[in-house]
């Protein structure tokens, strides 16, 4: 199948802004999930189809390269693509255009197709109708590994909530960094917002279960490794290259 770039417009309501008039990034993430569910079912590969052949599209990486958040009553223009297959994953692109064409935001994410009851990666190939990519990229990125780090200058604890649970029966993804922004002390997150953010996704966080957030803060660039209290596996790494307000 051909394919188009898929877009949406979106007004920025005051409920999804933070104290800065600036666009949340919980919201800004749901966004992105939100348009590319929308191209993918149109594609015929996405959340119905999944669910009639027992899959699910489980998000691994995403990077963001953010010149400015979209403010308060502003009206966005959202562009997103399929831009690299692999055999078991795939990479989808963003653009973000304010109301004057000028690109503020632009983000890359990596999936995976698995089998859901087995939670085993399985070949696109083999479970999906045929598409072909667009080969463009919004950002030029094999996704890098994101640094560990020994010393933890600050931790934050958060619980699991209801409402952090997707359709996919865990944390869903646009939680994580909402955790990581808010484990930086507060007189820095007042003053700073931020320019890149990268998330590596890990495993399954559960209703119910208590997560420890380990921050490392250098300078503007913060570290965070994710994990669940009672075992301490490692849910997801985030890395956060901030600006000053």
């Amino acid at each position: 199948m051909q394919i188009k770039k898929f877009e949406k417009e979106y007004d920025v309501k005051s409920y999804e802004c933070d104290k800065n008039g600036g666009l949340r990034l919980l919201t800004l993430m749901n966004i992105f999930q939100d348009i590319a569910d929308s191209h993918a079912s149109a594609l015929g590969i996405g959340i119905e189809h999944c669910l009639a052949h027992g899959l699910a599209w489980i998000g691994s990486n995403y990077i963001i390269n953010i010149e400015r958040l979209p403010q308060w009553h502003e009206k966005i223009r959202i562009v997103t693509w399929p831009a690299v297959e692999k055999k078991i994953g795939a990479v989808r692109d963003f653009l973000v255009f304010d109301e004057k064409g000028l690109v503020i935001i632009r983000a890359s994410s990596q999936w995976v197709l698995i089998n859901y009851e087995k939670r085993r990666p399985v070949s696109l190939r083999d479970n999906l109708p045929e598409y072909h990519i667009i080969d463009e990229r919004a950002l030029f990125t094999d996704f890098p590994k994101i640094e560990d780090f020994e010393t933890v200058d600050f931790r934050r604890c958060f619980a699991i909530r209801f409402d952090d649970i997707d359709i996919n029966n865990h944390v869903n993804n646009s939680v994580y960094p909402l955790w990581a922004s808010e484990a930086v002390p507060a007189p820095f997150r007042l003053s700073h917002r931020p320019e890149t953010l990268e998330v590596a996704f890990k495993k399954e966080g559960l209703f119910g279960e208590d997560v420890n957030v380990l921050t490392r803060l250098d300078g503007l660039t913060s570290l965070h490794s994710i994990q669940a209290q009672s075992d301490g596996r490692e849910l997801a790494k985030v890395k956060i290259v901030w600006k000053e307000i």
